[in-house]
Order: C-alpha cells, then structure tokens, then sequence
C-alpha cells in the first residue's frame, strides 16, 4: 500500500533487494562447487545485483521526470489529506489524487474544445467508480470487469454534481467531464466526501471557468458530540449523517439522514460542516491561484442583451396572465404557445436564422480588392480576366440576427423573473397560495386487494401509489461492496418516475439517476420507523410509482410509503411526512426588502424557476431525512434555519391530514401475507439441518409445504409459509430433528416406518427414528417382527439406550406390566445382552391410562402436545425434552394466537 505518494517514484526499489538475495543465494551454491566459472558466475551476479540497485534517476540518463509534480497537504476535518497533482493524468486538464489514511481518489476534468449548442443545461458529466482492487478483490459477478454503475456510486455522483452547477458561469457550453475513481481503499476512511473534495480541486486546477472552489465533508454525531469525518467504524454509532459541501462563504449542498434529530441540532451540526468546508476551500484557493491553469472565460456566450427586449416587449401582458393559470397542463400549454408566437413575431421581422449563431451577428461589409490608382477602369458588363473587383453598394442596415435557442432560453429567464416578481410583489403564486400554504391532500389505503399493503397519496397535482410487499431474506437485496462482505438490506424503496406522470412520451428503460436518488432520499427516511428484525422477521419492499407530478413527488412517496407501510401491518414507531421548501433569493429585485422568501410546499415551476429545493421529512419532533440543492451561490445559515422552521409546520399540517386518511390503514398483516415462525436451535445442529449440499432441509421444504427456511450459524431459524398447517409440519420436523433424547423418555403413539428379521424402526418424531429390537417388541418371544407388528402401526415405546453414534435403542416390552413380562420365564429367551437386561429390570414401568391414548390420538393428528410426566414425550408434536438444553422461542408474525 502507498501511503505517502510522494514517494511514488522510489516504491520499485523496495522490492529489490529480495531480487538481490535471490542471485546472491544461488551464486552461492555455484560457489560452493569450485573451479572457476564458478567464480566468474558469482561475479556477474554481483555486477548484475548492483547495477539493478541504482535508483532510476540516478543512473538513467532518460528516466522520465515530473517537473509539474506538486504535493502538499491541506485540512480536511480534522486531520488532513494529502494532495498531488502532476504526476498522473498530465494531459487532462487537471489530474489530482486525494489521500485520506491508505484512501486514494483519483479525479480527472476534461473539457471539450468546441461548444455544444446551447441549452437550458450545463453539460457536465460525472462518473464516479470504486475499483475492487482496491482492496485487493474482483467482481463477485461472471465478468470480472466493473460494469454497470451501482446505486451507492450513483448517489456519489449526484454529491458532487450538486454543489458544482451553482458555481459554474451560465452560457459555458462546452462538454465537461469529471472522471473520479477510488483506487486505493483502507476500510476506514470513506471515499464519498473524499471524491467531492477531489472533484473541487481539479476543476479549481483546471480551465473550467467557475466562481468558487467548493469541498465536502461528512458530519456524525457520536457521544453526544460532532465530529467531522468520522471513520466508517465510529460512523456505525452515529445518530447522524449529514453530508455537506459548499465554498468558503456559503453552503451549497446538505444531505443526510437522523434519528428524529431536532432542528435545532442539525443546524449545530451544519455550523460545524460548514467552519471545517471553509478551511478547506481557503487552501484549495491558494492552491489554484499559484499552480491552476487559465479558464476558458472567452467561451462563455451569452444571449444578445437587445434579445430581451424584444421577448419583454412580446409576451409581457401575456406571459404574467399564463403564468396565473392555475392547472400545469392548461399553463404549460399556454407557456409553449406564446413561445411559439414570438419565435415566429421575431421570425417574419428577421431576427432570427435558421443556424445556431453564438452572441450577435454584424452586417458584413461587402469585399473590396485593393485598387492601384492607375488601374483600369472595367466597362460595365464586363470582367476582367484578372482580379474579380467587387465595389460596395449602398443598401439599409442588417438588423441584428438571433437563434432560435437564444430566443427559448430568453424567454425561459424572462418567464422565470415574471413568476418570481408575482410572488413576492402580490405574495400569491401560480396556483394562489400564500408562500407557506400547503396544497390539499387526500389519502387512500387498501385500494389494491392483492398487495400486502397499498395507498394512494395525492398532494395538488402531485400523486403517488405506493405498494408494500413483505417476504424473508431470500427477498432481501444484496449489495457487492468494498468492504468484502456481502450487505443484505432488509428494507428498500424502489421509485419510479414515468413520463406520464407529467403528461409526456418517453421511454421506459432502467431507473434514472434521479430516480435512485429520490428513492434513497424517501427510503432514508421512513427506514427510522421500522422496527428491529427481532420484532418483525421480514423483508420489507415499497415500490413508489409517481403517477402525477408536480413538484416534490419524493415526499409525496414518503408520505405514501409510510401510510402503506401501516396498511401492511408493519409496527411503526411513529407516522412520518415530507416537504419541499423553495427560495426567491434576490427579492429586492423585485420590489422586496431584500430578505429571501421561503416557499412551503413548491411546484415544479416555482423549483424550475426558484433558487432552492430543500426536502425535509420527519415528525413532530424531529427530522429523519433532509436533501437541499441550490442555483444560486449559496446560502447562510440564518436562512437555513427559517427554512427549518417553517418546514417543521408544514410537516404538523401534513401529518394531521394524512390523519384523515380514508379508508384508514388496517394496521394488519393481510391474509395474503407470508407466515414468519422464529425458533432457537443449538448451534451444533444447524449443519444436521441442512445437510449436505442443502439436501436435508430441501426435503423439510418439500414435505412441509412451506415456502423456505433460513437458517442461521447461531441457531436461529426462520419458517416462511403461507398456512398455519405447513408451518406447524415443518416446526414439528425441525423440532425432532434437533431434539436431544434422554434415556428413559417415553414416546407415545409413534409409527412403525420398515421393518428389519432384527427388529422394527419406529419414528418417534418427524425425521427422528429409533431400533426396537425384536427382543424388545413384546414381553413374548418372537421368530420375526412380523408376528406382531407391521408397517405403519403406532406402539408406545421408551427410549433404553442411545449409543456413542447417536443411535437410539427403544423398547416396548419396558412399557409393559410386570405380571406380563414375568412370563418371559416360560418362553425361549430373548437375544439380548445381560447389560440390556440389567437396565430393564431397574426401570419403573408406566402404566397407559385410556386418558392418555385419546390424547395420543390427538398427537398424531398434530393437534396437541401431551406430556404424562418429565420423561413422557409425543412424537408428532414437535416439542423439545424438558431436560435438553434446547428452548423454543418462536413466536408465530400473522396477527394471530402466538404458537408456543
């Protein structure tokens, strides 16, 4: 492992003296032949030995050398990392590797030479992957090869998208693309805040143009106590995880999940994010400005300041009275149309070409030769066979030329600014809400018969269903991770976004990248309220499709999702709720005083159009998730904070209508739901339970009827089915498999399975038998088994021996009255051993009451477990002996009786 990179260069020669040693050995046993080759042998070894001890760059003349190769160390938290560049990636436009402990990250920015056409859009890509080598290990899957982004890495990406777009000038189209990879991973520190650091550092170094250098950090709270960039083994006790990015003077980006944190403490957490991403981007800035490269500032291109005019001075009165209309669809559609007219006003006076022209187009004054004063004058309809001579013709000026792309992307700002002035100047939005006035909701549960839980939550025009499904942990997901070992997650949310939620044709492929997002962001915050596994053994999936959208469909799944989850029975700890907050930033603007405005609940237009999108969810009392992206430079702390507030409102109002919800939740498990029956068995039993190649307990799944077993190294087992009857069969096989048989116990009504000349094998509890030997089958002599008992015949026998392997040896002849046995005397003896017969003579026999055979009867049924005394037991109950070690404590999840 590298440590230090600056020593990159030296790393090779460490392995040479092994290589040295080798030579050096053999040489010796050459040597120790004689004679003279053997001597010139262990000369050239040694010339070869110290040759290949000099360092490169000391005795190769034409060694490489890294005269841009900078290294130094910067804060990060806490402690500080170690940053290099010029070492790798030199014709990227910046290459940096970040340290962090034996963490590298490796992060590139390449910039495209010529602009793309211009958009609404910065076109900034980012991929972000973790290599498995770095920790030494490969795919797990068939190819070998890193193949399609994971969800953790896609979230990753999303953390350091984020927090750079503010920050990059509007009007720079050309194509940029940060490439990020962890190439180095210690198990301790974690690469995520450590990628978006690097990330700001090479656009910093880089010829991007970009207002500010940005850094992230990780924020725990553990002990009672905030800590920057904690390890991933002290993160494991946090109650918070909050991810923050920003520049020196403002906060970009939060995002994280709590347990129920109050307002008050996430704002101390972010308080201390934000002093630790200060000193940070304090050093990133001294780094750019002494070794950063010069940005591409002359790409930036703008639209024609005369080109808002002509769109203000079209669309003004019109443009205002859309932006009223309070349906999306009836305002987007009126939106489109007036674009569309003033594209074609602009058209027909000649304002606009068809090719994309970038910033304004001039009138080209018409092409002259240099005339000499002497030359000759060409009559008029003739050419001369020399020089073309062309002379100016007086005409009007050409008005200046736009593209139609400027004209949309002017009318969108022009648009944007009308809907913000209506906001603050007659405090109504689109739809007339006050600015923290909440849209209706209505909310619906069990609508879908089938599905183990189901709601229909619907906020405006914004409506998501959501679907629980429950299962064991052959449903869980499995994650492939870094860390080596395979991740189950119990609970997932799966979002999903089609375009007719918002009215539109596209395609239907897999998720987007802003779907695993939100579905994270919702996922986050309802996993606070599940219960622990102990109290409710099962796999839980929420499938939340977005069937309208307007804004903030994540919290709407949150919403949904947490009503679903109590239809389906699952024991919350609490409801849960989400919102959107949004932001008019610069209100003096429009006539404001100056102070930004904070918008409860927003639309899709006021997120388009607004400067902040920041989701809260939580209760009451606390938050338990919480995402904020911004579009403007930054925020401060105090706006944050009334931001908070006025979130924790609208989260009281939404709870108490999802209060209202009608039909309500069942709040029980449905009968289409799996069975879960939890029991404890000793742990040297597990592998009798699965047996070889799993074969023992595929053949208990296919004799129960049950729909699968898992089991556990430390005994616990868990019994999935679909009905009471096929789960009690295979806790009855589980139970007399793992039983631990005493001498002396009594087994009543059990079944003769085959029979042997020697004697009868009785089942004395499901997959559990035992030999009755002849000789023990009756108080008479037999010739054969045959002669008293058959196949498929239930006796009462006592267990009289269990031998070094296991094996049982039982008796019907010790159950019998003694005035019966004492007949033995008048008929041959039976062939057993003296040991045999000295323990039956010093047993205690039981006589079997009619009582007791009726209550056998209902054993075999699998009805009843009868006990007559301590060392009585059935053989179709299932129970284990009192005097073993073993203890049931399984508990039956349906809602029903619990079966003991």
């Amino acid at each position: 492992m590298l440590t230090s990179p600056s020593n990159a260069l030296h790393s090779t020669p460490h392995f040479w003296p092994i290589r040295r040693s080798k030579l050096l050995s053999r040489s010796r046993n050459f040597h120790s032949g004689g004679g003279k080759h053997c001597s010139l042998s262990l000369l050239s070894a040694r010339r070869f030995s110290i040759r290949a001890l000099v360092r490169p760059e000391d005795g190769d003349s034409g060694a490489l050398s890294f005269p841009n190769h900078i290294s130094l160390k910067i804060p990060f938290g806490n402690r500080e990392i170690l940053v290099e560049t010029g070492l790798m990636g030199r014709q990227a436009s910046s290459s940096v590797t970040v340290t962090d402990g034996e963490t590298i990250v490796c992060t590139s920015v390449c910039v495209a030479d010529v602009p793309s056409e211009p958009s609404d859009f910065l076109p900034l890509y980012v991929h972000y992957q973790e290599r498995f080598s770095a920790v030494g290990r490969t795919s797990g899957g068939f190819f070998k090869r890193e193949g399609k982004t994971k969800d953790h890495e896609v979230l990753i990406c999303r953390l350091i998208d984020r927090p750079l777009r503010p920050t990059m000038p509007k009007g720079f189209y050309n194509e940029t693309q940060i490439l990020s990879w962890v190439l180095s991973y210690d198990g301790l520190h974690a690469p995520d805040a450590l990628a978006v650091t690097s990330a700001g550092i090479a656009v910093a170094l880089s010829e991007v143009p970009h207002s500010k250098a940005i850094a992230g950090v990780r924020v725990g709270l553990i002990g009672g106590e905030f800590i920057v960039n904690p390890t991933v083994k002290e993160m494991e006790e946090s109650q918070l995880d909050l991810f923050l990015a920003g520049t020196d003077t403002a906060i970009l980006t939060i995002e994280g999940y709590s347990n129920f944190l109050p307002e008050e403490m996430l704002l101390k957490a972010v308080k201390v994010g934000q002093d630790a991403v200060q000193a940070t981007c304090t050093a990133i800035e001294a780094l750019a400005k002494k070794h950063g490269k010069a940005k591409m500032v002359d790409a930036i291109r703008l639209p024609p300041p005369d080109l808002y005019k002509h769109v203000k001075e079209l669309a003004g009165e019109e443009l205002s009275k859309a932006l009223q209309i309070k349906g999306k669809i009836p305002r987007r559609k009126a939106i489109s149309s007036l674009e569309e007219k003033v594209l074609t006003i602009l058209t027909e006076k000649g304002y606009v070409v068809d090719e994309v022209a970038f910033g304004t187009t001039e009138a080209q004054p018409d092409l002259s030769e240099d005339e000499d004063e002497d030359e000759e004058v060409v009559p008029e309809g003739e050419v001369d066979q020399g020089d073309v001579h062309i002379r100016p013709i007086p005409r009007k000026p050409i008005p200046l030329l736009f593209s139609e792309v400027d004209v949309k992307l002017v009318f969108k700002e022009v648009s944007s600014k009308l809907l913000r002035r209506r906001i603050v100047e007659g405090g109504k939005r689109s739809d007339g809400r006050t600015p923290d006035e909440i849209r209706p909701i209505d909310s619906r549960c069990g609508l879908l018969p089938r599905a183990h839980g189901s709601s229909l939550f619907t906020r405006g025009e914004t409506q998501a269903l959501a679907v629980v499904t429950l299962g064991d942990k052959q449903m869980a997901q499995r994650i492939d991770n870094l860390e080596g070992s395979d991740e189950y997650k119990r609970f997932y949310l799966q979002y999903t976004f089609p375009p007719s939620s918002v009215g539109e044709v596209g395609r239907i492929g897999a998720p987007s990248r802003r779907e695993i997002g939100h579905g994270t962001l919702a996922e986050r915050a309802l996993e606070t309220i599940l219960p622990s596994d102990d109290d409710f053994p099962y796999t839980i999936r929420v499938e939340s499709t977005i069937l309208e959208s307007n804004g903030s469909s994540s919290m709407a799944s949150v919403c949904g999702g947490c009503l679903a989850l109590q239809d389906a029975g699952v024991p919350v700890k609490c409801s849960v709720a989400g919102i959107a907050m949004g932001m008019v930033w610069d209100t003096e603007e429009f006539g404001g005083d100056g102070s930004p405005l904070i918008l409860s609940d927003i639309t899709g237009a006021e997120d388009a159009s607004g400067d902040m999108d920041f989701k809260v969810a939580g209760n009451e009392d606390g938050v338990t998730a919480f995402q904020m992206d911004i579009k403007v430079g930054g925020i401060t702390l105090q706006i944050m904070e009334k931001a908070l507030i006025q979130a924790k409102a609208g989260r009281r109002h939404i709870l108490a209508e999802m209060a209202k919800c009608s039909p309500p939740p069942t709040l029980s498990l449905s009968k289409y739901a799996p069975l879960i029956h939890i029991m404890k068995v000793h742990p040297s039993k597990v592998y009798s339970l699965i047996g070889s190649g799993g074969k023992k307990v595929k053949s208990i799944i296919e004799e129960s009827g049950v729909e699968a077993i898992d089991m556990q190294d430390d005994g616990i087992v868990k019994i999935m089915a679909n009905n009471v009857a096929s789960l009690e069969r295979a806790k009855a096989i589980i139970s007399g498999l793992t039983m631990v048989p005493a001498v002396g116990d009594i087994y009543r009504n059990c079944e003769i399975k085959s029979m042997a000349p020697y004697g009868a094998f009785v089942e004395i509890a499901p997959g559990r038998e035992g030999l009755c030997h002849i000789s023990e089958l009756s108080a008479e002599w037999l010739a054969k088994p045959e002669d008293a008992y058959k196949i498929g015949d239930r006796i009462d026998v006592k267990l009289i021996e269990v031998n070094e392997k296991g094996q049982l040896r039982l008796s019907v002849r010790a159950l019998l009255p003694e005035s019966e046995t004492g007949k033995d005397s008048q008929k041959p003896p039976p062939p057993t051993s003296d040991s045999t017969k000295d323990k039956v003579s010093q047993r205690k026999y039981v006589n079997t009451s009619s009582k007791d055979r009726a209550a056998s009867s209902k054993v075999a049924s699998g009805d009843e477990l009868v006990l007559e005394k301590k060392d009585v037991r059935t053989a179709a109950a299932g129970d284990m002996p009192k005097k073993s070690n073993e203890e049931d404590r399984g508990s039956l999840v349906n809602g029903e009786p619990t079966i003991s």
